[in-house]
C-alpha cells in the first residue's frame, strides 16, 4: 500500500514537496487553510495532486502516515497540534529533500542577516567556477521541486529557522551560521534560546566529513557554540583575530586558509560595507570547499551584483540619494544599513513588529538619522523608542505616503532609507511588495 503523506501549505515549498512526493510513489494530499494561488492550483491538477484550499478537513489530514509542514505554519497552529497530539510524525520540506537528493551537496546557509546575499553568493562563484549547481531554499525554487525537476550535483540553500526545526536526518556537506539576532521571537515562545537552538539545527546531523562555517566575531554564536555537540569540521571567519583554518580580514586584505590558500584586497570585494564582509569571506571559504579555484573566487566576488531590496540604490533625485533595503526586516539589519551610511539619513522605519527591541539601533539611529517616518499600522514602539533622539518623527500609512513625505523633509547630500526592522504583513505582501512600491513611489517623484 502507497504511504499516505499530507502536505500543509500549499505555497511553493508545499507545492514543490507535492511534486517529489508523487514522483516518489506516495499518495499525496495538500491542504491549505487559505487560499493557493491559481499557478499552483494549476500545477496540482495537472499533475493529479489531491488538493483543498480555503478549509482543513481534519479526517484527511490525521489519517495521514507523514505530515509535511510548510515552514510559514507555526507549531502553536490548532490543526499541527492535533497532528502532534495524533503521534502522526512531522516534517520540514528540508527533511524531504534530503531523503531524496542522492549523491548530491548541499551548502546550507543560514542566520538572522546576511543568509540570502551570502547565499547568492555562494552560488554566483560556484557558478563562475563552472559547476552545475542550484540556487533553493528561500531564495529561488523549493529545494523539493529542483529534485523533482531538475537535479543537480550541488544545491546551494537559504534555510530559514522555520526549515531547521522539524529535521530529522537533514545534514548538509557544507554549514553556513552567518550570525544569530533576536529575531521571530514571536514563532519561540519569546524565548531567544529557543531560536538560538533552532538555528544550531543545521549542525545536529553533520559528521566528521562535513564543515561547519560560523563568524568569531559573532558574541552569540560564541556564546552558545560549546552547548551544541557539533561533529563537523570548524571554518570560523573573523576581523578580530588571525584564524588558522577558515579566513579572515586583516590591513584591508581578506587571507582564505582553505583548499586553496589565497589572499585578496577587500577594495575589490563588489560588496560594500563591513557585514558584507564578512558574507564575503563566509562565501569564499564555502567556496574552496567545494574545489572552486582561487582565481575563480576572485573574480565572482569582484563581479557580483547586489540583491535587489538589500541596499539597492533607486535613484538620486535632487541631490537626494533613495535606498531600498525592504529586505530588513530585523533590528539588526538596520544597523547594519544605517552603520555603512555617511550622509543623514532619514529613515523610514516599520511594520510588523516580531518582539523588536529597538533600544539595539538607538545610539547609531541618533549618530546617523535625522528623520524618522514610521511606516505601518502600530507606530506607537517607534515613537516610544525614539522620540527622544530624532527631532522630526512623521507617521506614514503607505509607500507613497512615506515618499512623498521623505521628499518634502529630506535636503540635498540626505539619504532616504527605506530599512523597517520589521515584517512587512500589515500594509503588504511581503518585503518585496514592499520594495516594490517604494521604488514606483521614488521613480515617481
Amino acid at each position: 500500500m502507497k504511504k499516505r503523506i499530507v502536505i500543509l501549505g500549499g505555497g511553493e515549498s508545499g507545492v514543490g514537496a507535492a511534486l517529489l512526493c508523487k514522483q516518489q510513489g506516495y499518495d499525496v494530499f495538500v491542504s491549505d487553510g487559505g487560499k493557493i494561488k491559481p499557478t499552483y492550483e494549476d500545477e496540482l491538477i495537472t499533475n493529479q495532486i489531491a488538493y483543498e484550499s480555503g478549509s482543513h478537513s481534519l479526517e484527511k489530514i490525521l489519517n495521514a502516515d507523514e505530515v509535511m509542514k510548510s515552514p510559514g505554519i507555526p507549531h502553536n497552529n490548532a490543526v499541527v497540534k492535533q497532528i502532534i497530539a495524533s503521534g502522526i510524525p512531522l516534517i520540514s520540506e528540508m527533511e524531504l529533500a534530503y531523503r531524496y537528493k542522492g549523491d548530491s551537496m548541499i551548502i546550507g546557509i543560514t542566520g538572522s542577516n546576511g543568509k540570502t546575499t551570502t547565499t547568492s553568493l555562494v552560488y554566483h562563484i560556484c557558478l563562475t567556477g563552472g559547476m552545475d549547481c542550484a540556487l533553493v531554499g528561500n531564495i529561488g525554487y523549493a529545494i523539493t521541486r529542483q529534485i523533482a525537476t531538475s537535479p543537480k550535483p550541488l544545491y546551494v540553500a537559504e534555510i530559514s529557522s522555520f526549515q531547521l526545526d522539524d529535521i530529522k536526518s537533514f545534514r548538509p556537506d557544507i554549514a553556513v551560521l552567518t550570525n544569530i539576532t533576536e529575531d521571530h521571537l514571536d514563532r519561540y515562545d519569546y524565548r531567544f534560546e529557543n531560536y538560538i537552538a533552532s538555528k544550531f539545527n543545521i549542525t545536529k546531523n553533520q559528521t566528521a566529513k562535513d564543515f561547519f562555517i560560523y563568524n568569531a566575531d559573532d558574541p552569540v554564536t560564541m556564546k552558545y557554540l560549546k552547548q551544541f555537540p557539533i561533529q563537523s569540521q570548524s571554518l570560523p571567519i573573523s576581523m578580530q583575530q588571525e584564524v588558522p583554518k577558515g579566513a579572515f580580514i586583516k590591513n584591508d586584505s581578506m587571507q582564505v586558509n582553505q583548499g586553496e590558500d589565497f589572499a585578496m584586497n577587500i577594495l575589490d570585494f563588489a560588496l560594500k560595507g563591513k557585514h558584507n564582509q564578512y558574507n564575503t569571506m563566509a562565501a569564499a571559504v564555502a567556496s574552496s570547499v567545494v574545489g572552486i579555484r582561487k582565481d575563480r573566487i576572485r573574480d565572482a566576488v569582484a563581479s557580483f551584483e547586489s540583491l535587489e531590496h538589500r541596499m539597492e540604490k533607486v535613484a538620486t533625485i535632487r541631490g537626494v540619494d533613495y535606498i531600498n533595503d525592504s529586505k530588513a526586516t530585523n533590528v539588526n539589519s538596520t544597523w547594519f544599513a544605517l552603520e555603512s551610511m555617511e550622509k543623514p539619513v532619514v529613515l523610514i522605519l516599520g511594520g510588523v513588529d516580531k518582539g523588536n527591541d529597538y533600544s539595539l539601533i538607538k545610539d547609531m539611529v541618533a549618530e546617523k538619522v535625522k528623520a524618522i517616518i514610521c511606516l505601518g499600522t502600530d507606530t506607537k514602539k517607534i515613537h516610544e523608542a525614539f522620540e527622544e533622539v530624532v527631532p522630526v518623527m512623521i507617521d506614514a500609512s503607505g509607500a507613497l505616503d512615506a515618499v512623498t513625505a521623505a521628499y518634502r523633509i529630506s535636503e540635498k547630500g540626505d539619504v532616504v532609507l527605506l530599512s523597517p526592522a520589521c515584517a512587512s504583513f500589515d500594509l503588504f505582501k511581503n518585503y518585496e511588495d514592499r520594495g516594490i512600491q517604494f521604488k514606483n513611489a521614488v521613480m515617481g517623484l
